[in-house]
């Protein structure tokens, strides 16, 4: 069963930014959990910090970017992985060892479903596909089919550029990891009580932010919603 894990921090610190001491010394630590965990990983990345990302909203015929991200949160998304375990207890396990919980928090949520990646490159994005709570769309319901078809849609026409992609169970399914003096601890629901959550996301490749924008743009998003547009660090291999 596949689940992602969303690394979120504070706003209100400073992000390590790719190339900085402070960056190389993240990337160390995710690498050695990287090498521990390699069977169970099904995708992942880091994001660069917020403050450069674009959210597109749609309002009828009318499209509306904007630059940051889709909504002003006391914490920030940074990375993701995505595990491959049997249940939410493996997932949990894995969680409690990443960096994020010392100073932030962990998201899982189980996946619908899951297209699996290769390595990300330099010219890799995210779109975090943002809805509102109220609206969050069942599996299985006749309007979670509609919303499949329009997702299918958009994936023959988008072709090769998708990279990788997944629609997520409604938050009500989230179990977030957060740090503390002790053990870390455990609560139910996303990383935070808000009008807004995470019902899907993709990965895809773009020249450069205009045209991610322009990609993103197209992605179906549901009344009220909004795609998050975040570059993909490239990583040392």
């Amino acid at each position: 069963m596949y689940y992602l894990a969303l690394l979120t921090g504070n706003e209100g610190e400073p992000a390590a930014q790719p190339g900085s001491a402070e960056f190389d010394a993240e990337v160390e630590q995710y690498a050695a959990f990287d090498a521990r965990v390699a069977e169970v990983i099904a995708g992942g990345a880091a994001l660069y910090p917020s403050e450069a990302a674009v959210t597109v909203r749609r309002n009828g015929a009318d499209t509306l970017v904007t630059d940051g991200p889709f909504a002003e949160h006391a914490e920030v998304i940074g990375g993701f992985y995505v595990f491959d375990v049997a249940d939410l207890d493996a997932a949990i396990e894995l969680a409690r060892q990443l960096p994020a919980v010392a100073t932030g928090s962990v998201e899982l949520r189980p996946l619908v479903q899951w297209r699996p990646h290769d390595e990300p490159g330099p010219d890799w994005w995210m779109a975090l596909l943002w809805e509102q709570a109220d609206a969050v769309l069942t599996p299985g319901t006749p309007e979670w089919d509609a919303a499949v078809a329009e997702h299918e849609r958009f994936g023959a026409q988008a072709g090769p550029v998708l990279r990788a992609g997944g629609a997520l169970q409604p938050p009500t399914t989230a179990t977030t990891v957060r740090g503390s003096a002790g053990a870390p601890l455990l609560t139910d629901g996303p990383f935070t009580e808000t009008a807004e959550v995470v019902g899907g996301l993709y990965l895809f490749t773009a020249p450069d932010r205009r045209a991610a924008t322009e990609i993103a743009a197209q992605m179906p998003i549901g009344p009220g919603g909004g795609t998050e547009v975040r570059q993909i660090v490239d990583l040392p291999g």
